[in-house]
C-alpha cells in the first residue's frame, strides 16, 4: 500500500498531512506528485472528490520550501470564489509547519484589504481570473518571480467564458515556469487552451474523463412536472435519519429560493440555507461554513456551488433539475462519496430534461438506474403553461438534432394569422402528452410552493 512517505516529502509537510487525517494517497495523487516534483508540466484528469488539490499543492509546497522575498512565486487560478477559498484552506492546512505565505483574492469584495495583504508579500496566490487581472493591471501583483502556474477546474473556466482572461494572463507571466492543469472533464476548448498553456505535458488520467466516483450510487426518477418533483422531495425527506447531510441542486435562482422557503417552513431557518449568485459574499461564506460544521443539515444551491466545496460526510445529493451544462452533473454528484466515503446522488427528470439526461449518460459512459415513483407520491396534473414550456423545449431539442424538424410551435402553423385569422396562437393548446399523470390518479391536490413562478419555466434566471 503506497504512503505519502514514498514521495520523499519533507517532515513538515508529512506532519501536516498526518494532522489532516490523510493516511494513503489517492490515485491522482499517486500519479501526479512525482512528475510535478520532477518539474514536468501536467494535465491531470480525475473524477471530482479524489484529491486533485492535494495532488498539486503538496509537491508545490515541497519545491517552494520556505518564504522568500515579497513577490508571488506560485499562482493558482480558479473559476469561482468558493473554489478559490477552498484551495487556499487546503494550502494553509498542508503548509501549517512551514513559513510559506498564501493569500486568496476574488471579486465581490472591495479590493482595499486585498491590496494591503499583497503589499506585505506572499509566496502563493489563489485568485479568480478577473480579480487577478484587475490588481495586476493596477501594479499590485509583480509576477517576475513566478515559478508555478496552476489552472484548476479548467473546463469550468471555459464554460464561464474565461478563455480571454486566461490568454491575457499567459501573456504577462514569465515564459519559464511550471504549468499544471487539472479538471474532472476535458472539453474541446480546454484542449485548445492546453495547447497554448502546456509544453509537452505529462497526461495523468486515473479514470476515463467525466467518470463519476464509484463510491456514489446514482439513480433517476422520471417526474412529469414541478409540483410532482416537490411531492417526491417531500417523500424522500421523510427518511430524515438517512439524509443526514444533503445538498439540493437547482437550475435557477428562482427555484432554489422557492425550495429553500419550502424546506425552511418544515425544518426552520437554522437547518436550511441557500446559496446562489444573488446572495452576498458573506452570506454565501457563512452558509457554506455552517454546512461544513454540521449546524446546517440541508444546503440548497445552484451550480455556483457545484465545484470546490469539499464537505465531508455529505450523505445525499439531489438534482432537483437536470443540469443543462451536462459536465456539471459530474461535479454536482461529486459533492458526495468523497475521499473513500459512500454517497447517494438522486436526479429528478421531467420530459423536457430527458434530452440532457441521455447526454449525461453518454458523457459518463453509463446508464443511470431509473427508479419508479413511490406509490404514496402524488402525481399532479401538469399546468397548461408548464405543459407548453415543456413542449417548446422538446421542439427546440429536436431542432438541435435535426434542423429540418417542424415542431408544434413552427411558425407555419400560424401563418394564416397574417391573413386575417383572429385566433391567437397563444390560445391553441399544444397536443402533447408531456407531463400528464398516470391513469387513476386524482389531479386536484396541491403541494409545496406555488409552481407558476418557479424555475422549471424558461423565465428562471441561471444561478
Amino acid at each position: 500500500m503506497p504512503s505519502f512517505e514514498d514521495f520523499k516529502l519533507n517532515r513538515q509537510i508529512l506532519n501536516a498531512v498526518a494532522d489532516a487525517g490523510f493516511t494513503e494517497p489517492t490515485p491522482i495523487q499517486q500519479k501526479a506528485i512525482t512528475p510535478i516534483l520532477a518539474g514536468q508540466d501536467i494535465m491531470g484528469i480525475a473524477q471530482t472528490g479524489t484529491g486533485k488539490t492535494a495532488a498539486y499543492v503538496l509537491p508545490m509546497l515541497m519545491k517552494l520550501k520556505y518564504a522568500q522575498g515579497k513577490d508571488v512565486r506560485a499562482l493558482i487560478l480558479a473559476p469561482t470564489r468558493e473554489l478559490a477559498m477552498q484551495i487556499e484552506e487546503n494550502i494553509r492546512l498542508f503548509a501549517a509547519y512551514t513559513d510559506l505565505r498564501t493569500l486568496v483574492i476574488y471579486g465581490g469584495l472591495g479590493p482595499k484589504t486585498q491590496k494591503a495583504e499583497l503589499e506585505k508579500g506572499l509566496d502563493i496566490l489563489v485568485a479568480t481570473p478577473g480579480r487577478f487581472l484587475d490588481l495586476y493591471l493596477e501594479g499590485h501583483i509583480p509576477v517576475k518571480s513566478l515559478q508555478f502556474l496552476v489552472i484548476d477546474e479548467a473546463d469550468k473556466m471555459m464554460d464561464m467564458g474565461f478563455i480571454g482572461s486566461i490568454h491575457r494572463i499567459l501573456e504577462v507571466v514569465p515564459r519559464k515556469r511550471q504549468n499544471l492543469l487539472f479538471s474532472a472533464t476535458m472539453s474541446e476548448l480546454v484542449h485548445k487552451i492546453a495547447g497554448d498553456f502546456l509544453k509537452f505535458p505529462t497526461v495523468v488520467e486515473v479514470d476515463p474523463q467525466a467518470t463519476p466516483a464509484q463510491t456514489v450510487q446514482q439513480s433517476v426518477y422520471l417526474v412529469p412536472n414541478l409540483k410532482t418533483k416537490i411531492n417526491l422531495l417531500q417523500h424522500l425527506l421523510q427518511k430524515d435519519d438517512e439524509l443526514n447531510k444533503l445538498i439540493i441542486f437547482c437550475k435557477t435562482k428562482g427555484v432554489a429560493d422557492d425550495i429553500h422557503r419550502f424546506l425552511e417552513r418544515r425544518y426552520g431557518e437554522d437547518q436550511v440555507k441557500v446559496i446562489h449568485a444573488n446572495k452576498g459574499q458573506n452570506t454565501r461564506i457563512n452558509s457554506i461554513n455552517a454546512f461544513k460544521e454540521g449546524t446546517v443539515r440541508i444546503l440548497v444551491a445552484t451550480d455556483v456551488a457545484a465545484r470546490g466545496i469539499d464537505v465531508s460526510n455529505v450523505s445525499h445529493v439531489i438534482n432537483f433539475d437536470v443540469p443543462i451544462v451536462i459536465e456539471d452533473y459530474v461535479h454536482r454528484i461529486g459533492r458526495t462519496g468523497r475521499a473513500f466515503n459512500t454517497g447517494d446522488a438522486i436526479t429528478f427528470c421531467n420530459p423536457a430534461e430527458v434530452y440532457y439526461l441521455r447526454k449525461i449518460e453518454k458523457l459518463i459512459r453509463q446508464q443511470i438506474p431509473e427508479k419508479s415513483l413511490p406509490e404514496d407520491v402524488f402525481v399532479e396534473e401538469t399546468p397548461f403553461n408548464e405543459r407548453q414550456d415543456i413542449a417548446r423545449e422538446i421542439d427546440t431539442q429536436k431542432r438541435k438534432e435535426n434542423p429540418e424538424f417542424k415542431g408544434a410551435f413552427h411558425e407555419k402553423k400560424y401563418s394564416n394569422q397574417k391573413g386575417g385569422n383572429s385566433k391567437s396562437p397563444a390560445k391553441k393548446q399544444v397536443k402533447s402528452q408531456a407531463g400528464k399523470p398516470p391513469a387513476g390518479k386524482s389531479n386536484t391536490r396541491n403541494a409545496g410552493p406555488k409552481s407558476g413562478r418557479t424555475g422549471a419555466s424558461k423565465n428562471g434566471r441561471r444561478g
